[in-house]
């Protein structure tokens, strides 16, 4: 399976790692340490060096309870950093819901946007829609993800029921829409939004259950790194939450997802080698 984007056709036969680089004082889980542009550059290099095969850089908090961030800041947090990392020979994402900041940066370049809002914000005065400027690039990827109310909002009520089919219909609703828009499904990812508007017990039964996204298509990105639902079920901080966050992106990948957006690159570069080795061992053995 390829994934289509601005620079890049990125091969997911294994499964690759999204490196999370947040420019934000606010971020829920490393808030302020690469808000800067030095310190924002120096984490994207270590990530890399890492094995990240693709980074996301983020100028807005989207944690619960997360304020909107004026525009003109965000792209103040941003667009220097993707300046230099565009240079680097890696898969840009940018993770962004503005329509302004997805024109910006795939002006600039950007390969991927990332959208929590599934490309659904309205046009405004002067600039166009988050879809139509997806749809009116040639051949940027898109991730869409499935978000339940607002940030401000997800967490305060979130999802009632079995929100497996629920969050299916909502992805496929909008691949259907985007295809015809003319947006090719090579172009599309989608992720079932841990974390956005569900309970503790709903976020691991989309992971239990994820299988069931694969009848969409399309790619599965997962991000469950140091998610709440983890430290709900093993007690641990959010500076705890390194292992079973490799865990977590292990069983996703063993329910078939293809990408997954991660803190702790490091470490989950090397359990995927483990996975990848047993696999390996197990395709021997069923040859012999």
């Amino acid at each position: 399976m390829i994934w289509q984007t601005a620079r890049y056709q990125i091969d997911l036969t294994q499964p690759k790692i999204m490196g999370i680089v947040n420019v934000t004082p606010d971020s829920f889980s490393d808030g302020g340490r690469y808000a800067r542009f030095g310190s924002a550059i120096a984490h994207a290099e270590q990530l890399v060096k890492d094995g990240a095969d693709i980074l996301d850089l983020g100028g807005e908090s989207s944690r619960p309870g997360a304020l909107q961030v004026p525009l003109h800041i965000e792209l103040e947090r941003i667009l220097p950093v993707l300046v230099e990392v565009l240079r680097w020979g890696i898969p840009i994402s940018i993770d962004t819901y503005k329509p302004q900041v997805m024109q910006a940066v795939l002006d600039m370049g950007a390969d991927i946007i990332n959208d929590i809002w599934a490309l659904r914000q309205p046009a405004g005065d002067g600039y166009a829609s988050a879809e139509e400027v997806v749809v009116k690039h040639p051949s940027c990827g898109v991730c869409l993800m499935h978000m339940h109310r607002e940030p401000q909002t997800m967490q305060t009520e979130p999802m009632q029921g079995d929100v497996v089919p629920q969050v299916l219909l909502f992805l496929e609703q909008r691949r259907q829409y985007l295809c015809r828009k003319g947006v090719d499904l090579s172009r599309m990812v989608v992720d079932p939004g841990i974390g956005f508007g569900k309970t503790t017990a709903q976020n691991f039964s989309l992971l239990a259950r994820q299988a069931d996204l694969l009848g969409l298509g399309a790619p599965v990105l997962a991000g469950w790194s140091r998610k709440t639902a983890i430290g709900a079920v093993t007690g641990l901080d959010m500076a705890e939450r390194t292992s079973p966050s490799v865990v977590a992106a292990v069983l996703a990948v063993q329910q078939g997802a293809h990408i997954v957006r991660v803190h702790d690159v490091r470490e989950t570069a090397a359990a995927f080698k483990v996975l990848q080795a047993v696999k390996n061992n197990t395709q021997h053995d069923s040859e012999s």
